[in-house]
């Protein structure tokens, strides 16, 4: 009878450990700790996958989860930033599925996510455009209207050291009525002004963010304006650089000074052959790997800002140095 009690408390006890053994590796979870079932998980939804830029972003993201073993970001976009039905089902099915612990969104139409995404439990953060939502616990991106402003300045500087006596600017703008586009243009409108020069408002051109649509735009200002216009600034470096090439040629346009915006490596490249004079260079790596910093600690809990990831104005001295450093980000893609 000793035996067979003494057996049975050795038993009790070995049932005992385990159990505390077992209660000691999953009794404290933390979020993002990359524990068992543990794992932190980030929807990432961009307006497109089909550029530098957003491949930049996402490249940002990747390397934010390379860099945090606890966190999984499941990123992805639709095929161009006018595809709004396939970027509306991809944010459904993430906000639907319940199987993330936070939300990163760059909207193609802000007023439409924001009602996606009225619902949700977890915290979203707004990439590269702003969604107007108690849902958004921060804004992570580019200042566009202190980005744009800063470029329209300094290509106002670069008309009047090109001769220019009247220094006119048109834009070529992205889609009509995103937000985006939106700020930039009064960015360029501010800062073409307060530094002396006229803001042809009534003039500007929607291309829809793509190359052929703004040679088709140039194409309409160079009949407008055969004596040729001091500034054409455009919503992104890809129009701006079709923009100046469909210029080409024309003497009138010689001394137009072509502003862009993005900074791609593309655009840095035709800055330094001559072809474009100036673009207002966001900070695309940083903003993706930011923006999965804050929706990992707003998911855990904590409190979190805005984040207005810097503008640089590329021009021929910095160029090579801002093609070199797209170039190391874009090769850490998987």
């Amino acid at each position: 009878m000793k035996m067979k009690r003494l057996a049975a408390m050795l038993l009790a006890g070995a049932m005992v450990t385990g159990l505390c053994a077992c209660g000691s590796s999953g009794g404290d979870k933390t979020a993002g700790s990359g524990s068992s079932g543990d794992e932190l998980k980030v929807s990432v939804i961009l307006k497109t996958e089909a550029s530098e830029h957003w491949q930049l972003i996402k490249a940002g993201c990747e390397q934010y989860e390379k860099d945090n073993p606890g966190v999984k970001v499941d990123v992805k976009g639709p095929p161009s930033e006018t595809s709004y039905d396939e970027q509306t089902n991809m944010i459904d099915t993430d906000i639907n599925g319940g199987g993330y612990d936070a939300y990163i969104i760059a909207p193609l139409q802000s007023d439409s996510v924001a009602a996606q995404i009225a619902a949700t439990d977890k915290p979203v953060i707004a990439l590269d455009t702003n969604i107007n939502s108690d849902k958004v616990v921060s804004f992570v991106g580019t200042g566009n209207e202190k980005a744009a402003k800063m470029g329209a300045e300094k290509a106002v500087e670069e008309a009047k050291a090109a001769g220019w006596d009247k220094v006119e600017c048109i834009e070529i703008a992205g889609v009509q009525g995103d937000a985006t586009n939106t700020a930039r243009m009064t960015g360029y409108k501010e800062g073409i002004e307060e530094a002396g020069g006229t803001f042809l408002e009534k003039e500007t051109q929607y291309a829809d963010a793509v190359a052929d649509k703004a040679v088709n735009s140039m194409e309409a200002i160079m009949q407008t304006h055969p004596e040729g216009v001091a500034i054409i600034c455009a919503n992104n470096d890809d129009m701006a650089c079709a923009a100046a090439k469909a210029a080409k040629g024309n003497k009138a346009y010689e001394k137009t000074i072509f502003l862009g915006f993005d900074g791609s490596t593309s655009a840095c490249q035709a800055v330094l052959d001559g072809s474009l004079t100036l673009t207002c260079a966001q900070q695309p790596y940083d903003m993706g790997y930011k923006a999965c910093e804050t929706a990992v600690k707003a998911a855990k809990g904590e409190s979190v800002d805005n984040v207005d990831t810097g503008t640089e104005i590329i021009e021929k001295d910095n160029a090579q140095a801002r093609i070199d450093k797209m170039n190391e980000y874009l090769a850490k893609i998987k």
